[in-house]
């Protein structure tokens, strides 16, 4: 009996802190979530997509744990689908036109197709705006011809951009004028300092270059004719007609009619579903919030965010995020 009694008060004293080591190991178990790091090439830091490529990244570090993003600026979209390919970033801006090449391994991108590529993302219509000074008698993209243009910086989606319209007007592109290949910063010094005659813009409206050129650089804003327009549109179907509406920019009295392609926030088919699914799922679900920041997000309708994709493939992850709310 009292070898009983010892047993049991042994078993009493073991008991809690058995249960205790047992609650230690459990908790010390917990392994933590996994970060998926995205590095997130933009564009230049004086247009609207990187500040808004940084709030995105800023939104899903915030709201996922899985998450670890990272938004960079970068020379625009040919450099971000370039790193994508490449495994340097898992996200990027671009355009559907450069998207449409990569994918297909032609024009900026012959011979090094990227099946991979995927859309995440459709946001807006993103506009050429091309910007001349007002005393340069420049009234149409044919009358470029000889005169000093900034055609975007080396590799970037405006120098294409530059490239199919110009030469879709007749002008003999880059040698049948004195071509400046920089960037939007540089642009805006050269025509203040009235050593350029205009420059080629790809942004989202309002865009502060643009601004600063019509404020403080004597620039105006060119339209383009519906003529050049159709083609565009024949030759590369992913062109839109686009209305700039009058008082977008100081002096700008009146709609500037040009051109535009959908911009788009891509990936890669190989990044994981799980994760693309939450950051598709999380930008829509907090997309009044941004817009409430972002001045290009004004221009988005969430409905029509797999529209006018070029035909390019959606992400395994954002496909099952748009299934869910019935866009597909």
């Amino acid at each position: 009996m009292k070898k009983y009694g010892v047993v049991l008060l042994i078993i009493t004293l073991l008991v809690p802190s058995l249960l205790f080591a047992a609650g230690v190991k459990e908790e010390g178990a917990a392994q933590p979530v996994k970060k998926t790091v995205i590095n997130f090439p933009t564009a230049a830091t004086t247009g609207a997509v990187y500040p808004l490529g940084s709030a995105m990244a800023n939104l899903w570090n915030t709201k996922l744990d899985n998450v670890r993003a990272s938004a960079q600026a970068s020379a625009g979209g040919i450099a971000n689908l370039n790193m994508i390919a490449d495994g340097e970033a898992q996200l990027g801006v671009a355009v559907t036109s450069i998207m449409y090449e990569s994918f297909h391994g032609i024009g900026a991108f012959e011979g090094r197709p990227n099946p991979n590529l995927r859309v995440m993302i459709g946001l807006y219509a993103n506009p050429n705006q091309v910007v001349v000074t007002q005393n340069s008698g420049i009234n149409s993209l044919a009358d470029l011809s000889g005169k000093r243009f900034a055609s975007g910086a080396p590799g970037s989606t405006t120098e294409v951009e530059t490239s199919l319209h110009l030469k879709t007007s007749g002008v003999n592109y880059p040698d049948g004028l004195r071509v400046q290949y920089v960037g939007f910063t540089e642009a805006i010094d050269l025509m203040r300092n009235k050593q350029l005659d205009g420059a080629w813009i790809m942004a989202g409206i309002p865009n502060a270059a643009v601004t600063e050129m019509l404020s403080t650089a004597g620039g105006k804003l060119l339209s383009l004719d519906m003529d050049l327009i159709k083609k565009l549109q024949e030759a590369y179907p992913w062109y839109g007609a686009y209305t700039i509406p009058a008082n977008t920019y100081p002096g700008q009295t009146s709609d500037v009619l040009t051109s535009a392609i959908k911009i788009t926030v891509c990936t890669d088919a190989r990044v994981d579903a799980d994760v693309v699914y939450d950051m598709t799922k999380t930008f829509w679900e907090n997309f009044e919030e941004l817009k409430a920041t972002q001045a290009p997000l004004k221009q988005v309708n969430p409905k029509e965010a797999v529209k006018d994709l070029a035909g390019l493939p959606l992400h395994e992850g954002a496909a099952r995020y748009y299934r869910e709310i019935g866009l597909l």
